[in-house]
């Protein structure tokens, strides 16, 4: 089976080793090397109606890279979009749920499929509207978020409350619902108004067991931040 391995501190690299006849699929302009045993091609994976779908809920690319050893063994190095940590998940005994670009890379035997969420939760959620990626299958996946990331552990009696925004990736054991916090007293359509003008108070409220990957910066923040600092 491929091996995953993150190298590197700082905007780490994911690290990939490829016996001959294996492969792996990536998101799209994720490889940054790869030796000539390799060949890279792009591929609507699971077919024009799956690619449209995961476009649609994970903001991916319409074609992936598809990286196999064709000519013997060999290495490569993938890279996310963003600058950030990158994290190594074991398929198959537990499944994830993964939010908007956090994919990177995963082994063939991986599958990333699209469900459709609660009615709630697509309206306010920034995880794909009324679609999100679950995985299925077995192997190893490779998620990235923004900045540094770390793993939370979700036990029943001891909820958790997210920012939407720092949410890479959950076990699909866990239940969860989005909400807005309610720390002004403008009522419902004050605080939904506020949400959606500020970037505040979208939250996402797991329970049951189960771990989540956050990630320390929020993306569409950073943006907003960049674009508002003169030239």
């Amino acid at each position: 089976m491929s091996v995953f391995t993150i190298t590197g501190d700082v905007d780490p690299f994911l690290h990939v080793s490829l016996a001959k006849g294996e492969k792996i699929y990536c998101e799209s302009n994720a490889m940054v090397m790869m030796e000539t045993n390799l060949e890279l091609k792009g591929k609507m994976t699971g077919g024009i109606g799956a690619a449209l779908m995961r476009t649609f809920a994970n903001g991916e690319s319409f074609f992936q890279q598809h990286i196999e050893a064709m000519r013997g063994d060999g290495d490569c190095l993938l890279s996310p979009t963003l600058p950030g940590a990158m994290r190594v998940l074991e398929v198959g005994a537990e499944q994830y749920m993964i939010s908007d670009g956090a994919f990177v890379a995963a082994s063939a035997g991986v599958e990333l499929k699209v469900r459709t969420q609660s009615l709630g939760n697509a309206l306010f959620a920034q995880s794909g509207g009324f679609f999100i990626t679950e995985t299925a299958g077995s192997g190893q996946l490779a998620v990235s978020g923004f900045g540094a990331m770390s793993i939370l552990e979700v036990t029943p009696g001891k909820d958790v409350v997210i920012d939407n925004s720092h949410v890479v990736c959950w076990d699909n054991r866990l239940q969860y619902e989005i909400s807005m916090t309610t720390g002004s007293s403008g009522g419902f359509l004050g605080n939904l108004i506020n949400s959606q003008t500020s970037g505040e108070g979208m939250v996402l409220k797991f329970s049951g067991t189960g771990k989540i990957l956050v990630c320390s910066r929020n993306r569409a923040a950073f943006l907003a931040w960049t674009q508002s600092k003169p030239a």
